[in-house]
């Protein structure tokens, strides 16, 4: 958040002292907003998924110990994240079990979390900028941690 918000100043500054030196823009932070609806996370989970199946270091989990079929897991995902960042929603399974479920078959690493997390983060920063963008973020560290603590108790 503070990397946009010097971005955007400097930016400003440019225009107004008409100078020479550039900012890196990645993303046209001017126009970029919140989520603020279902439609935002599915938009969000689609492409953050997207990169999770095309990252050999993590897809296996997804492709052959979960077998997941994306068009029946994005909606469950979305319910997920639509409980915990707009505090609407139906999402009511125990999520960490799921997980630990999962742990069970194939040891989920750290090197794992990190990875889905970056993917996370780098999903959303491209794509919205706000409260909820940054709680979606905090949050789904929160998660993470969690079930990296219950899961070393396990092991």
């Amino acid at each position: 958040m503070a990397t946009a918000i010097w971005c955007a100043a400097a930016h400003l500054l440019k225009l107004i002292w008409k100078t020479n030196f550039n900012v890196p823009l990645s993303r046209d932070i001017f126009f970029m907003t919140d989520i603020q609806t279902r439609a935002d996370l599915e938009q969000v989970m689609a492409q953050f998924y997207s990169r999770l199946l095309s990252d050999d270091r993590i897809s296996y989990i997804f492709t052959d110990v979960a077998q997941i079929d994306l068009q029946t897991h994005l909606p469950k995902i979305v319910d997920f994240w639509e409980v915990v960042v707009l505090q609407s929603g139906q999402y009511r399974k125990n999520v960490l079990q799921i997980h630990l479920d999962l742990h069970a078959h194939t040891r989920l690493k750290q090197e794992h979390f990190q990875i889905w997390l970056g993917h996370l983060n780098k999903t959303v920063d491209e794509q919205f900028l706000g409260a909820n963008a940054e709680n979606l973020k905090t949050r789904a560290l929160s998660v993470a941690t969690v079930m990296q603590v219950k899961m070393q108790q396990l092991d």
